[in-house]
């Protein structure tokens, strides 16, 4: 029985992808159980958490949002099995019922944007209905499970769009965003758009997708017009405002930090991984899980999927999503 794994190179700065032939899984432990897989989504590799965890090992298994028969899940930071593959040994608290009416596809593609979205919205910014959030590029994955548990909680939403396509995307959502502002020229200014959508009052709550943190000199290129520069994202926070981050590098200056007193804001750092890293967290997350495919199953989660592929296509799949994910998520059926 095969799985992908990756192996990274000396450098840690390339990795490679590789069907790698397993052994027969050992015989089941107490709380353990095996899993027939249906389907698995795929999803970036962070590999410098896994370094940072001291998680060395030659081949690391791949693929870990996976939905099987009766039960589904994500896969621990570290198991040793892939999610890519016929048959899996996991953990039974890891695991969550699917409900009837949500597909295998569904259930894989959603789960884990839908634990980002929820520790984002609901853990680190207190998400409450009347309160205006500014998601940016929400025509992505998590942009878009952000965007509708943001709606269903009551919320007034603003979000950014980085192509004429993503715009067009995000204007027909139902219901509808109350402002999608339009960076692809690089000449929309995010904190005077938010600003004035909220009567100068600045925005809640902001989940962004990476910021600027430097002058346009000494920034990647590609970056410059589609990211917000840390300064506009501050400019628009309201008094008492969450701004959660994905950008773990984030370097706030004394006058950075000054401004965030006066407001009485916050600035948390969106890592999904932390509720697999702590046993203390481990209700939470079992919570967070069944929400999210029972909202998946009522309609209020509606996943941006691509269409299904083979598992002889996950090795070229996983290649391409590692480098640049698409705007809808990728899923291997079985």
């Amino acid at each position: 029985m095969k799985g992908l794994y990756f192996q990274k190179s000396s450098t840690n700065e390339e990795i490679t992808f590789v069907f790698q032939e397993r052994e027969n899984l050992p015989v089941i432990e107490d709380n353990y159980v095996r899993l027939q897989v249906k389907a698995c989504a795929l999803s970036q590799i962070n590999t410098k958490l896994l370094t940072e965890m001291k998680m060395e090992k030659d081949f690391f298994p791949v693929g870990r949002e996976i939905a099987g028969i009766v039960l589904d899940g994500i896969l621990p930071l570290d198991s040793e099995d892939p999610g890519l593959c016929e048959v899996v040994r996991v953990h039974e608290h890891y695991l969550v019922h699917k409900p009837e009416k949500v597909t295998w596809t569904e259930a894989a593609g959603t789960i884990r944007d839908g634990v980002r979205a929820y520790t984002a919205l609901h853990y680190l910014s207190h998400l409450s209905p009347g309160k205006s959030v500014l998601i940016m590029d929400g025509a992505s994955a998590l942009g878009m499970i952000a965007i509708q548990l943001a709606h269903h909680r009551g919320a007034k939403v603003i979000s950014t769009a980085g192509s004429l396509e993503d715009k067009q995307c995000l204007e027909r959502l139902r219901p509808s965003i109350a402002r999608v502002i339009d960076v692809s020229s690089g000449k929309a200014h995010v904190a005077e758009s938010c600003l004035e959508e909220t009567g100068g009052l600045g925005v809640d709550i902001v989940l962004d997708a990476g910021v600027r943190l430097y002058s346009k000199d000494d920034e990647p290129a590609v970056k410059l017009h589609l990211l917000p520069h840390k300064h506009d994202i501050i400019t628009l926070l309201g008094v008492g405002g969450h701004w959660v981050t994905t950008e773990e590098n984030l370097q706030l200056d004394p006058p950075d930090s000054h401004c965030l007193f006066l407001k009485g804001a916050t600035v948390a750092f969106l890592n999904d991984e932390v509720w697999n890293l702590s046993n203390v967290q481990q209700g939470k997350y079992l919570c967070i899980l069944k929400d999210v495919m029972e909202k998946l199953s009522t309609g209020v989660f509606r996943p941006q999927l691509d269409e299904p592929i083979p598992l002889y296509e996950a090795k070229v799949s996983m290649e391409v999503v590692q480098k640049n994910p698409g705007r809808k998520k990728q899923v291997v059926q079985f």
